[in-house]
């Protein structure tokens, strides 16, 4: 099988992230512990650089964001007031938003932060420098609620549009209990959060250290039957020749959204809000046409 030039080019360019990350602990290094001296900025570093790596290779459209996804309960398209009888309700801030700029607008930016509406949202990720335990169920939260958020079509099941890819990605782990498998843990975490009434795109489909291993989600058939509606989650350690595979992953599950026939039809997003308030005519014109 074919491919060996990608496999060695996507291996090299996640051994620079993880380097360039090196170079900074180098010249901040934390005198007792592991790590750059100020976690905090040693956290914004990591979320930057994964940031830039990505941008590098998607499309022009996709912009790699900061930011908040706001769902106004606003009419939407032509005349679908669907969400007439909702509230507006905005997610908590998200690490990294992939969002089609080209296509859709922007409620508010500064630099790269930003307020979107749903519908452009490709793709959602958490960041973090070294994955712990105790933060897991809460990413995986936080991922869910952006997921829902994304529901620009929630009356009609079978024309929804394929919901953005969910991703928890980190640089380095440190997962507490020693003595059970990593991948036990890790789906015990899964399973707390997801439970059998769960919509297939809200699970997360990755959570992985990109320098050792990684966890997935297989997408099942098209036809779904009691006996495959199912979410099947894969573990994977990586040796050091094969840390292209989490990278590969992420730009994998963001294109296979962005490309999806689902979301081929472009629909006017929610946008604007008028009160209701009365207008006066103040006279008609005639025309020939319509267009």
């Amino acid at each position: 099988m074919d491919g060996q030039r990608l496999q060695v080019f996507w291996n090299q360019e996640v051994k620079s992230l993880l380097a360039v990350y090196k170079q900074f602990e180098t010249l901040l290094p934390n005198p007792h512990t592991a790590g750059a001296e100020h976690r905090g900025e040693d956290g914004r570093y990591v979320e930057t650089l994964v940031r830039s790596y990505l941008q590098k290779y998607l499309p022009k459209d996709l912009e790699v964001l900061t930011g908040f996804i706001l769902r106004p309960a606003v009419k939407l398209g032509e005349n679908d007031r669907s969400r007439s009888k909702e509230q507006d309700l905005h997610t908590t801030q998200l690490d990294i938003i992939i969002y089609d700029s080209g296509t859709y607008p922007v409620f508010q930016r500064m630099v790269d932060t930003v307020i979107v509406p749903p519908e452009g949202v490709v793709a959602v990720l958490s960041v973090k420098k070294t994955l712990r335990d105790a933060e897991i169920i809460a990413e995986c939260n936080a991922l869910l609620e952006g997921s829902k958020a994304c529901r620009c079509d929630e009356n009609n099941l079978e024309s929804r549009r394929r919901g953005p890819f969910l991703a928890l990605v980190a640089t380095a782990s440190d997962l507490a209990d020693k003595q059970e498998p990593k991948e036990k843990r890790l789906f015990d975490k899964l399973e707390a959060v997801y439970g059998s009434d769960s919509v297939f795109d809200d699970m997360i489909g990755f959570i992985g250290d990109l320098s050792a291993w990684h966890v997935f989600k297989t997408r099942p058939p098209l036809r779904l039957t009691p006996t495959n509606s199912f979410a099947r989650y894969m573990y994977v350690e990586l040796d050091d020749d094969e840390l292209h595979q989490g990278f590969q992953f992420l730009l994998s599950g963001i294109l296979s959204v962005y490309y999806d026939k689902t979301r081929g039809g472009v629909k006017r997003p929610g946008y604007t809000a008028f009160a209701a308030k009365p207008a006066k005519e103040i006279g008609r014109i005639a025309f020939s046409s319509l267009r």
